[in-house]
């Protein structure tokens, strides 16, 4: 293996940020144990074009493309089919999570077993988010029987083992409590670290537009968490 971890970043018409964040990601590379690839996840702004000046500058930042965007969970999954490191995750690239904080991640790797699961605790962020958090934290931990917290914080790591192991994941924002609800039910240890998470400085999301876009979202999620209950119920 070449390195320790590898993350998986997915971008979708993050041209503005997009410097930035690349330049932020060329530091952390220089570490040569943390392996960073950059999935274009069918971007129709100019994402394509500056990637494309990142190219072949370190060989441990890989630039991947995808012409259509089939969802956020298939930018990520398309991301992991290229890594062949002991630990495999994913962060966001609108750098209201500070790719920095991988490095924290990555300090805890070092003294963890194989069967331990890094999820970030986000800090800072408004009212209105936070209670949108309680409520799905809260119907999901009831649906499940566990406890799951801030289902969408960034960065996620995971052992490639466990990446390997699953079967049927989704391609849409799901990803992220498919692979939450996988550890937890492979009773793996969950390390949460602290990540502060400011307002956006770029663009906009691609889902948290509106409140009837949350309405949208939590409709679809709920949908997909009693498909994936079932699921469990039925392989166990």
């Amino acid at each position: 293996m070449k390195s320790s971890l590898t993350i998986v970043i997915p971008c979708f018409n993050e041209s503005q940020s997009l410097p930035i964040l690349l330049d932020k990601c060329l530091k952390l590379v220089s570490n040569k144990q943390i392996h960073v690839i950059i999935v274009n996840n069918g971007s129709s702004d100019d994402s394509l074009k500056i990637l494309d000046k990142y190219v072949d500058i370190d060989s441990n930042l890989t630039i991947l493309n995808i012409e259509k965007n089939l969802g956020y969970g298939n930018g990520i999954l398309k991301g992991l089919e290229q890594t062949n490191t002991q630990y495999v995750g994913w962060t966001h690239a609108d750098l209201q999570t500070d790719i920095f904080d991988l490095e924290t991640a990555f300090s805890e790797l070092k003294n963890l077993t194989n069967q331990t699961y890094i999820k970030g605790r986000r800090k800072g962020r408004a009212f209105s988010e936070n209670i949108f958090t309680l409520g799905m934290s809260i119907y999901e931990s009831l649906l499940f029987k566990t406890f799951l917290w801030d289902i969408n914080a960034q960065p996620t790591i995971l052992p490639r083992t466990e990446y390997l192991s699953w079967v049927d994941p989704p391609i849409d924002f799901s990803l992220d409590l498919f692979s939450y609800v996988q550890a937890k039910a492979k009773q793996m240890r969950i390390l949460r670290i602290r990540v502060e998470f400011p307002s956006r400085k770029f663009g906009e999301s691609s889902w948290n537009t509106s409140f009837r876009a949350k309405i949208k979202f939590i409709k679809r999620t709920s949908a997909y968490s009693r498909k994936l209950k079932r699921d469990l119920y039925a392989n166990n």
